[in-house]
C-alpha cells in the first residue's frame, strides 16, 4: 500500500496505528495529520528510535496495513 492512500483516509487507519504504536495519544497521533514525516518525528520522540528506525517502522506499518471498511466502501 502506498502511503498516499493511507495519508488519504488516515483517520481510518488510526485504529491500526495505535495497535502499531500503542503509546501514542490520540492528541499526539491527530498532530501528525498523516503526514509520514510527522509520523516519523513522532515515533522518534515517544520510542526514542533513530530517524532510521522510525522509517523502519513506517515502511512495515506501510507494508502490512489492511485498507478499512470504509475506504473500501468509498473506492466502490
Amino acid at each position: 500500500m502506498k502511503w498516499d492512500q493511507i495519508e488519504s483516509d488516515w483517520k481510518l487507519y488510526k485504529p491500526q496505528m495505535i495497535l502499531q504504536w500503542g503509546k501514542f495519544t490520540d492528541e499526539q497521533l491527530n498532530s501528525t495529520g498523516g503526514k509520514r514525516d510527522k509520523l516519523a518525528t513522532k515515533i522518534q520522540e515517544v520510542y526514542a528510535v533513530s530517524k532510521e528506525e522510525a522509517e523502519k517502522q513506517i515502511l512495515a506499518f506501510e507494508q502490512q496495513a489492511k485498507q478499512p471498511q470504509a475506504a473500501r466502501s468509498a473506492a466502490a
